[in-house]
């Protein structure tokens, strides 16, 4: 199985997958709160985005989002 390295950790390619909607995940090109990754765009806006704006302003730019 291919190996792809996000978060610190090693993962089987098939397996990082973002925790609410189980989208598959490329390295780098997701958000993470808590060691745990996500899909950029709806879970973790959704999730811990800012209410009502733009997930990019309010709380100190990208902050929590990698490979941004």
């Amino acid at each position: 199985a291919e190996k792809v390295t996000s978060l610190g950790k090693d993962w089987h390619r098939p397996c990082l997958r973002c925790e609410k909607c189980n989208k598959t995940l490329t390295s780098g090109g997701h958000a993470e709160h808590d060691g745990k990754p996500y899909c950029n765009h709806p879970c973790y806006a959704a999730l811990f985005g800012p209410k009502g704006g733009c997930l990019w302003w309010g709380r100190g730019g990208s902050e929590g989002v990698q490979g941004s």
